[in-house]
């Protein structure tokens, strides 16, 4: 990420830096990899390591769904779920790498949360609301992916309930390497560009004291009272903070025949990688054929999240359903939709698609809401 300064800084690191009255602003420095990776520094009107108690360890695993090896569909539009944006979320999918929710939240957040042994990735397919951290605020809407790496503290507060896809990475959620330059700027044929990327803004600060924390880890959470608020920031700079893009602000890559996946390309992980199927026009070959070839994907699990509009090479999903595809089954466009895509010449859809490197489980709790007949409906 790029450099970014908010609010008020000392001019030179690690040296004093004095209130009006004399008395010292606390220094904080937050970093991945230890010292090795991106960091920012951030500047406190109180001591942040304060804690006036550790709470309950309320454990969170994840149960696996044991049954058959094939494609599946799940409409998840008919989960019934409530709470806020920590407590409202059903697991779908996962393995070491990744978990995929599905949240449906209605009520604010009235603690504080810190994910400290997984990066977040929001995307927002309906509402809004201000999601407050304690690098500032980001105002989401529909259609905002919001990262929020490891190690961010925040809370979020709705305008409208949320319906959102939410997926936990053991690994930091990147931009992909081959749209960055040698110095990290996105290049001219990336999707999208550093214009598109809206960072927080510094909000006045907080000094309530007793503040709740919750602190997901990988067993559980892990529940604490803070002497001092966490959003009592004065200022910060550095290339570690939350971030937010909006699915429609990327430019889609297209060509005469047929552009594979990876030209959708949104965000990499270590074990996963994320695309965005949008609006486009259609190959303009005179031969071409529009929608997917059949395919064997031997080293990814596919999961596609349909998102909104028409989606020309499925029949049967709507808007929210969930497509798995796991390795080892050959698929592609349902019957017709090869063949009837010819001559077409623009579609208009959003998508996310997660591809994984390492086999996916199902999680337990899904059955009401699968499509049991999809692993045959390419019967002809």
């Amino acid at each position: 990420m790029f450099y970014i300064k908010r609010g008020n800084v000392p001019s030179k690191r690690h040296t004093q830096f004095k209130k009006e009255n004399g008395k010292l602003f606390f220094e904080e420095h937050i970093s991945r990899e230890g010292f090795s990776s991106i960091y920012s520094n951030v500047y406190h009107e109180k001591m942040p390591t304060e804690i006036l108690s550790v709470g309950n360890f309320n454990e969170f695993n994840i149960t696996e769904s044991f049954g058959k090896h094939k494609n599946r569909h799940f409409f998840t539009k008919k989960l019934n779920l409530s709470g806020d944006c920590v407590n409202a979320r059903q697991p779908l999918l996962y393995n070491d790498d990744i978990t995929i929710y599905k949240l449906h939240a209605n009520k604010d957040m009235d603690y504080a949360y810190r994910n400290s042994h997984f990066d977040e990735l929001f995307y927002i397919q309906s509402g809004n609301g201000c999601f407050k951290s304690n690098f500032g605020h980001i105002n989401i809407k529909t259609g905002d992916y919001l990262v929020i790496p490891r190690g961010i503290i925040w809370k979020m507060n709705l305008d409208t309930d949320l319906s959102c896809l939410l997926l936990e990475s053991s690994a930091p959620i990147e931009t992909p390497n081959r749209y960055r330059n040698k110095f990290g700027q996105l290049m001219e044929h990336s999707p999208f560009c550093e214009r598109d990327i809206a960072v927080p803004d510094l909000d006045p600060i907080e000094l309530s004291q007793n503040v709740h924390l919750k602190v997901r880890l990988k067993k559980g959470i892990q529940e604490c009272i803070l002497k001092n608020s966490p959003f009592d920031i004065i200022g910060w700079d550095g290339c570690y903070y939350p971030w937010k893009l909006n699915i429609n602000d990327f430019e889609p890559i297209t060509g005469s025949i047929h552009q594979p996946p990876p030209v959708h390309q949104t965000f990499q992980s270590a074990g996963f990688v994320v695309c965005s199927f949008v609006s486009r026009m259609f190959d303009y070959h005179p031969e071409s054929i529009p929608a997917p070839y059949p395919h064997s994907n031997v080293d990814s699990d596919e999961v596609i999240f349909y998102s909104m509009g028409d989606f020309m090479s499925r029949n049967g999903v709507e808007e929210q359903s969930i497509s798995f595809h796991p390795a080892g089954i050959p698929h592609g466009p349902h019957p017709g939709r090869y063949e009837g895509s010819i001559g077409k010449k623009r579609t208009e859809e959003l998508a996310v698609m997660v591809d994984t490197f390492k086999p996916l489980k199902v999680a337990s709790g899904l059955k009401e809401i699968e499509d049991e007949k999809y692993s045959l409906s390419w019967l002809t």
